[in-house]
């Protein structure tokens, strides 16, 4: 049964929508490379290390490489303090690799240039809800919200905030205006179906949850929630079938054995 708890526990985790887009970075101009004095040929070849650097942070990240990522922004940040785009790319790759807190300390020192940058409240409240400081996350996540009411990523952060407190209610209507606003996005219908499930809507969840399965763009992650959720409800065969599309033959095995256990737990 310590399995099954496992999977629960899973379920009651909601899967924070802390990842987003990532932030690119402005094009430096190639004023310095049409004139000819030493300090625009010196300017020139700074922009030049710079882009190099950038590229290089850029090309780490899609790999998932985040230290990597890091050792390159780290040298950009400490030549371009004051860059945002430079601060955001830092703390969300410091959060990714583990360092939520360090990377808050980031956002917290950039943020006095920037008091009102959505894009930068939005980061620092993902870093403070990775550090389960949720109530901090909460204020910088309302605050950007307010600041960029069109913006899909603030709200559905702050609804993950929401579940993460409990307040199932504010997190299901934050959820529903994240969707509005970016309609079939799958992170967002995947944590929406999580959220319905633990306030014990599971229908409702399922259909999310179907919903954001069917998707072109849908992950293995949302598929295994599906899973997870078909399982919640009886329909075993179902699930398994799931499992076994992303998942080697032994990982799949293990995996129904344990929708299975999950299962027949609920009917006691």
């Amino acid at each position: 049964m310590a399995r099954i708890h496992g999977y629960v526990l899973a379920l009651s985790s909601i899967a924070a929508l802390l990842g987003g887009c990532a932030h690119g970075f402005s094009t430096p101009s190639n004023a310095a490379e049409n004139s000819s004095t030493p300090a625009a040929h010196q300017q020139s070849a700074d922009d030049a290390v710079d882009q190099s650097l950038k590229n290089a942070a850029s090309a780490a990240e899609l790999n998932h490489d985040y230290k990597g990522a890091i050792q390159h922004l780290n040298t950009l940040y400490q030549r371009h303090t004051g860059d945002r785009d430079i601060a955001i790319a830092l703390a969300r790759n410091l959060r990714f690799s583990g360092q939520a807190q360090t990377a808050a300390d980031v956002m917290q020192s950039s943020l006095s240039r920037f008091t009102d940058d959505p894009d930068m409240l939005t980061e620092l409240g993902k870093d403070y809800l990775a550090v389960d400081r949720v109530t901090l996350a909460v204020k910088y996540l309302e605050k950007a919200q307010t600041l960029a009411p069109t913006r899909w990523e603030p709200v559905a952060t702050l609804a993950v905030a929401y579940d993460t407190q409990g307040y199932s209610e504010m997190a299901l209507d934050a959820y529903k205006r994240a969707d509005s606003l970016s309609p079939d996005n799958p992170a967002i219908l995947n944590n929406m179906g999580l959220s319905q499930a633990l306030a014990g809507h599971l229908d409702q969840a399922l259909a999310t949850m179907n919903r954001a399965a069917d998707l072109p763009n849908a992950t293995a992650q949302v598929r295994q929630n599906l899973a997870l959720l078909l399982a919640l409800k009886g329909k075993t065969a179902e699930a398994a079938r799931l499992t076994g599309h992303d998942m080697s033959t032994e990982q799949a095995k293990s995996n129904i054995e344990i929708l299975r256990e999950l299962a027949a737990a609920r009917k006691q």
